[in-house]
């Protein structure tokens, strides 16, 4: 469940710039690289955006990442589409934002798959890292999270559904550092 909304003020785009230079040497890039930069992803933030759709919900999902519970997200293919986004790939790197808008953790992803609602299995409902990690809790929250966003009429027990398994980067552990 993710909004994959980029941060357009720029005192916004300041701090994602600035997270951004804080997580890079955990990828193995160093100053000298942004100097150079080879390859556009190499000095150009990769996209932010925040968990579920309020910020309670970003806050809560952030904290389970954070902990290191939480190492799987779904998207519904529809939320995607209406957005004009592309499917996630594997390697891809992105900054997750807190319910204030903050850049709080750089996330890379691991796995992706699309499948249907009622084909997403235990595995990846325990990887999602939320209520009590069943796969019945994961259908029940999830088709009442689709169902809010894309409304009733668009959720079908069939419904195209993006899963993704991420690995947290940056940072590695405890709460993140302030960004100046």
């Amino acid at each position: 469940m993710t909004d994959q909304s980029t941060i357009g003020a720029q005192g916004e785009d300041q701090r994602i710039t600035a997270f951004w230079q804080a997580a890079r040497g955990h990828l193995g890039l160093g100053k000298l690289d942004a100097v150079m930069g080879e390859q556009p992803k190499d000095v150009v933030p990769p996209p932010s955006w925040s968990f579920g759709d309020n910020p309670a919900l970003a806050d809560q999902l952030l904290a389970l990442v954070l902990d290191g519970r939480k190492t799987g997200t779904s998207t519904a293919l529809a939320e995607l589409e209406d957005e004009g986004l592309a499917l996630p790939v594997v390697g891809d790197l992105s900054i997750v934002l807190d319910g204030t808008g903050e850049p709080r953790a750089l996330l890379r992803t691991t796995e992706v798959e699309v499948v249907p609602f009622d084909q997403v299995g235990d595995e990846h409902a325990r990887a999602e890292g939320e209520d009590d990690l069943s796969l019945a809790s994961w259908r029940t929250e999830h088709e009442k999270y689709w169902r809010r966003v894309l409304g009733d009429d668009r959720f079908t027990p069939d419904l195209a559904v993006v899963t993704e398994r991420f690995e947290l980067v940056y940072p590695t552990s405890g709460p993140t550092p302030p960004v100046d």
